[in-house]
Parts: C-alpha cells; sequence; structure tokens
C-alpha cells in the first residue's frame, strides 16, 4: 500500500546567536571540505564537497572500519615480509606476532602502513580480498565518489573518496565504541613499542576525539577530525590542505559557536499510529527508533515530517520499522529517522466458540 504522508510544523528553534555574515566569510586553505554533524548528517560547511581527490593516509579509517567489523580483535598474526612497506610505519619485522587490536593502533596513532597490509591479511588473508571488502563497505554506505585500491592509502589510479563520503564514513565509524576508542587514544605502549597519535588536535582542541591524518606528495595533507561538545559531535574533513591545522580549528569553532543540537522528538515517544489488519489491538503507536535531533542556529524553522503506511497486517512486534521521520529546512531533509512500532499486535485468532457460531450460520 502507498505510504501516506502526515506533515506538522515543528515550531522554530531560537538557538544560540546566528552569525549570519560568518558563514560567507568561512573558508579554508583546502582543495576540499566539509563540516558535518554525526548524529544527523547535517553538513554546516561544504566547499568542494563531492569532488573525488587522493586521500593519502585517511583511507585508514575505511581500513579499521572492515578489520572492526569482519575481524576478530583478539586474533593473533605473524607478520610476513608481504606486510613490509615504503612509508609510514609501525616499524613491523617479519616473525612479530600481534594481534588484530595491537595492529589497530599502530595503524591509527601511527599510520604504519605496514600494519594496513598486516590488517589485509589478518582479516581476509590476502591484500585483494580485503580491498574487495573495503569497496564493498563503500558501496554499502552510499560513498558514491569513493575507490580504494589498496588498505594503507598510498597513490594508486583510481584510488580515492570526496571530503562528503569520508565525512560520512567517519560518521559511520564513530557509532563503533572500539573504533572511537582506538583513534582518541594519544599514546600507547604495545611490546616495546611507543605509539604516539599523529593527530595534534587531540592535544590543541578541546573536545577531539580523533580521527586520523595523511599525506602524499600527490594527495597534499589530508586530515580527518572530530570533536564533541555538550552532546555535539562534529566531523571536518580536509583533502589537500597545507594549513589543516588551523582550518579545521576553525570550522570546528564556527560549528560550536554557531549551533546547538536540539531533539525535536526523544525516542520512543508516541509520533503516529498506524491501523493494522486482522490484529490484537487495531492501531499500534509509532516512535522514532532513536532521538530525532539536528544542529538548529537561531532562526531557523524546522518542519516535521512523517510517512506512514495507511495500514499494515499483523503480526506487529515492537521496534518493527513502519515509517520515517524527517526534519525538513527550507525543503531540504537535514535528519532522518526510522518509526518504529512502540506496541504489538498479534494475528487475531477468534475464540472456538466464535468459530462454530460462523460455521452453523454458513452451513460449514
Amino acid at each position: 500500500m502507498t505510504p501516506r504522508p502526515f506533515r506538522g510544523a515543528l515550531c522554530a528553534l531560537l538557538l544560540a546567536s546566528l552569525l549570519t555574515g560568518r558563514a560567507a566569510a568561512l573558508g579554508t586553505s583546502a582543495a576540499s571540505a566539509i563540516l558535518m554533524e554525526q548524529e544527523s548528517g547535517r553538513v554546516l560547511y561544504a566547499q568542494n564537497a563531492d569532488e573525488k581527490r587522493l586521500i593519502a593516509s585517511i583511507t585508514k579509517i575505511m581500513t579499521a572500519v572492515v578489520a572492526l567489523e569482519e575481524g576478530d580483535l583478539q586474533a593473533s598474526y605473524t607478520v610476513t615480509a608481504e606486510d613490509m612497506a615504503e612509508g609510514s610505519s609501525m616499524y613491523l619485522k617479519p616473525g612479530d606476532v600481534l594481534t588484530l587490536e595491537e595492529l589497530l593502533y599502530g595503524l591509527m596513532l601511527v599510520s604504519g602502513n605496514d600494519a594496513a597490509l598486516a590488517v589485509a591479511h589478518c582479516v581476509a588473508g590476502d591484500e585483494a580480498a580485503f580491498v574487495a571488502m573495503m569497496n564493498e563497505t563503500a558501496e554499502r554506505l552510499g560513498m558514491e565518489q569513493s575507490f580504494f585500491c589498496n588498505p594503507n592509502g598510498l597513490d594508486a589510479e583510481g584510488h580515492g573518496a570526496s571530503a562528503r563520503d569520508m565525512a560520512a564514513l567517519t560518521a559511520y565509524a564513530l557509532e563503533n565504541e572500539t573504533f572511537r576508542r582506538i583513534v582518541s587514544t594519544a599514546s600507547i605502549t604495545i611490546g616495546e613499542r611507543y605509539l604516539a597519535n599523529h593527530n595534534k588536535l587531540l592535544r590543541l582542541y578541546e573536545g577531539c576525539i580523533g580521527v586520523k591524518t595523511g599525506f602524499t606528495k600527490a594527495a597534499g595533507r589530508t586530515l580527518v577530525s572530530a570533536a564533541e561538545r555538550e552532546g555535539m559531535t562534529l566531523i571536518c574533513v580536509t583533502l589537500n590542505d597545507g594549513d589543516d591545522w588551523n582550518d579545521h580549528m576553525a570550522l570546528l569553532d564556527y560549528g560550536f559557536s554557531t549551533y546547538d543540537m536540539v531533539t525535536a522528538v526523544p525516542a520512543g515517544q508516541a509520533l503516529a499510529s498506524v491501523m493494522v489488519e486482522n490484529g490484537t489491538a487495531p492501531l499500534v503507536a509509532l516512535g522514532p527508533g532513536r532521538d530525532l535531533a539536528c544542529p538548529a542556529a537561531e532562526g531557523e524553522q524546522l518542519t516535521l515530517t512523517v510517512t506512514v503506511p495507511a495500514a499494515v497486517s499483523a503480526p506487529v512486534v515492537p521496534g518493527q520499522v513502519l515509517g520515517t521521520a524527517r526534519l525538513e529546512l527550507d525543503g531540504e531533509t537535514v535528519s532522518t529517522v526510522d518509526l518504529v512500532a512502540l506496541e504489538p499486535s498479534a494475528v487475531y485468532a477468534p475464540p472456538a466458540e466464535e468459530k462454530g457460531f460462523f460455521a452453523r450460520l454458513f452451513g460449514g
């Protein structure tokens, strides 16, 4: 059945002062840049954000995501000569034995190209199979301007991504608590190795929680950062940026000073209802499976739109996705959440005496 939209206006959100002239004057030294809020995916600043470019070692964000989803953190791996690589290094040697988790620290803190190959071999057996997993994950996440040729980010024809894709990937990665723990680690000792995080923003910027640096001569300096303040997590990506530390701090400052995180509808609050055909309950309430929230600035008027089907068939179980709710600003969607059933409705089964009555009535 065709979904039936229900629309309702959400009152204007009057929050922290919107510096209207500041956004127009905001700029970076980057070839591409983006500032995005993690939970809603709302973009607060964009500059050539959809252009595919070389991305250097921020590639390793995808490497870590695939390893965390497909590998066993406690799996033991013996380093081989095939793991040796040029460029930044964890200084692995053939015969070294490490766990996948230890390799991920070497991957994300000191950007070990050798660690990237070891992770690939540990998880998938060979590099090509692991890279295929990377590209499958990119496709699943809707990273339309991304393609990976290796797990370490060394320049290769066709290898690259857009700033928007890398922000979306990072927003997804930060949902994983292990990823968040690793990239926010300032330093760690693994065996005899002391690993200090290359991300200076962990020390320079209040609330920084990672994420990854990168550099090659062809790609220039690439950087992904994330910071959290007062319940709002902002993700910043710059590609080919010679002044990336300062640009990230300026963009993050802009985001935190201009926007506040607003929860329009909390998780579990009834927002709509749907008819249930042949159900023990004729109607079930629907609510967001997580908070429907987004960053907003003074003077912005958000509109809430709810889309649910006219009716569904029993059975319905709590948590079943049955609709969507979204917040719109000037006709553009800035946050979307699934609407789920808040209560059950089983298939209605008439009592035995009721069945007997209808059988006698119709000669059954």
